[in-house]
């Protein structure tokens, strides 16, 4: 398949996964997202999103610093070569050793093969601290232009934060995203999690559809359904079982709901037509950091694993 010479205001077919990943198992996670990404083309899909950490998944286990990729790696490899043999969009984001020194979560996306551009999400989410520091502050998630049409990207809690959309309102056509979004513990008793979790489930679809009304563009957000463990750098000897929360969704710039797969549903693909362009909003841009609150323990991690976990990525990672 060979995209068309595209412009703004036309109607194209993207697509979005949901993975069921294995966290630091590379080989099969990139043969999951070339299955995939193949039955998104077969069913016409021209724009592909990768949800964030498409390759690996990330949780707070020391050995994931062995998944840790460069720019040439072949989780990137795999995104160049796959938009060029069949002349796609497609995009995602991944744990990058960078040129400058230290790792960041670094969204790739090519068209025909050819790179369109980078981003390196803002500020890492809670444990993730272990793992990556935070993009440069002149990095709007502005990705390039392919014939015209703006490009741009917002990955997981950037979606949580009013200067995502601050930053990129009026200046793209079009936003593809990913998430990693995790669930409340689900092995703690149901009395004590479900009201968080009903709200921390609802907040990601909800921040997705209103980054699309703020930012007056089509949104195609991809996810992961899998299950996950993981230990905390602020709390040796604490587990965490959970989930990832799905919300695999495509959005109009209105904040519509074109497509959408719940976590219940497994991995999967879902397109819809989209238009290219900027509709324009008559939204104001909260001048609060945070778009939805976030509930007590996310608010507890994000304080506590942050600390912890940026003091064990300068020991472990930053300088390997």
């Amino acid at each position: 398949m060979e995209n068309k010479t595209i412009h703004v205001s036309d109607e194209v077919t993207a697509a979005a996964i949901q993975l069921d990943t294995r966290v630091g198992d590379t080989q099969h996670n990139l043969a999951a997202c070339r299955r995939l990404s193949e039955r998104a083309v077969e069913m016409g899909a021209g724009w592909i999103a990768l949800p964030e950490f498409f390759n690996t998944g990330v949780n707070f286990d020391p050995s994931l610093v062995r998944a840790i990729e460069t720019d040439d790696g072949p989780s990137v490899r795999f995104l160049q070569a796959f938009s060029h043999q069949h002349g796609v969009v497609i995009g995602g984001s991944l744990m990058c050793r960078v040129a400058e020194g230290g790792v960041r979560n670094r969204y790739f996306c090519f068209n025909n093969g050819e790179l369109v551009g980078t981003h390196d999400k803002d500020l890492p989410t809670m444990w993730e601290n272990a793992f990556y520091e935070p993009g440069e502050s002149d990095d709007t998630g502005e990705l390039g232009e392919i014939a015209g049409v703006r490009v741009g990207t917002a990955v997981c809690w950037e979606f949580m934060r009013s200067q995502t959309a601050r930053r990129l309102q009026g200046k793209v056509d079009v936003l593809l995203g990913g998430s990693h979004w995790w669930s409340m513990p689900e092995d703690w008793p149901s009395w004590l999690t479900r009201k968080m979790e009903t709200h921390n489930l609802s907040n990601l679809l909800a921040v997705v559809k209103e980054n699309a009304r703020l930012i007056g563009v089509p949104v195609v957000h991809a996810s992961h359904c899998n299950s996950i463990e993981s230990g905390s750098p602020g709390m040796p000897g604490f587990v965490y079982r959970g989930s990832l929360e799905g919300h695999t969704a495509i959005v109009d710039g209105y904040g519509n709901l074109l497509a959408h797969r719940n976590k219940a549903q497994g991995e999967g693909v879902v397109t819809a037509l989209i238009t290219l362009g900027y509709v324009g909003t008559d939204r104001q841009i909260p001048s609060r950091f945070w778009l939805r609150k976030r509930g007590v323990l996310p608010a507890l991690s994000w304080h506590l694993d942050g600390y912890f976990g940026r003091r064990w990525y300068k020991k472990h990672v930053k300088k390997l």
